[in-house]
């Protein structure tokens, strides 16, 4: 493991020495992740500091440093905290489909509970073992399907980008409502002053407008990423 990714793997990994006399100590690994969660539940990530922390906590920078050596690796603390332990995996009825959409209706919970999760998960980094755990939980769910290994990650993958790409759409729409009926009225004002040069569509938000069939993209997507795996696990078992 690369030196500047060392602390980051010690924070989350572990081993987490505790001296062995004297009083117990002040503070712990738990306490200061909560502590960061709050300020960036109510806040934002940026509002996240060092600072900040140790003061919630009613302590000193430097005794926060004690503990967490920097910005860095308390935001990888504090997103394995967020995260928590995946789903139990049992589904309604336990098989492949049944576990995959729990797992997925769970991460979408969890980016709802925490937005700022998404900000601080962008890019190659260290994971921790309940992020990691979440990755296991989604690659086990399609154990004895017939898919390989590089086709279950490759699945875990695709159905986590469909709930980032969600809860990230959900997030930039903020309170003001969904993100699709957001573009569905921007894009009726502009068909009906362009609707000509876009027939196509014009026709297609015309009918999701009279059959309601609007603000549909979660659901719609996930059965559809489902389906699709169903079609190779048949495939595969054929």
């Amino acid at each position: 493991m690369a030196d500047e990714h060392a602390e980051t793997v010690r924070i989350l990994w572990g081993p987490h020495p505790r001296p062995a006399r004297g009083p117990k100590p002040a503070l712990d690994l738990g306490r200061i992740a909560r502590a960061g969660i709050e300020i960036a539940d109510a806040e934002s990530l940026p509002a996240v500091s060092m600072q900040r922390v140790a003061a919630r906590l009613d302590v000193t920078k430097m005794a926060l440093y004690r503990y967490v050596p920097g910005k860095a690796e308390l935001i990888a603390l504090m997103v394995d905290t967020a995260v928590g332990p995946p789903p139990a995996g049992e589904g309604r009825g336990g098989g492949w489909r049944e576990r995959l959409e729990e797992w997925a209706r769970a991460l979408l919970a969890v980016f709802g509970r925490h937005p700022w999760v998404l900000e601080a998960t962008v890019g190659p980094r260290i994971m921790g073992p309940a992020e990691l755990s979440w990755l296991d939980r989604a690659v086990s769910a399609l154990d004895g399907t017939g898919l390989d290994g590089a086709e279950r990650m490759d699945a875990a993958v695709l159905l986590a980008v469909h709930v980032r790409g969600i809860s990230e759409q959900s997030r930039a729409a903020g309170p003001a409502g969904s993100p699709e009926a957001q573009l569905g009225a921007l894009l009726g004002e502009l068909m009906r002053a362009h609707g000509e040069r876009f027939p196509a569509l014009t026709a297609a938000l015309s009918s999701a407008a009279r059959s309601g069939g609007q603000d549909q993209a979660w659901e719609f997507g996930l059965r559809r990423i489902l389906d699709g795996l169903a079609v190779l696990i048949d495939e595969r078992a054929r």
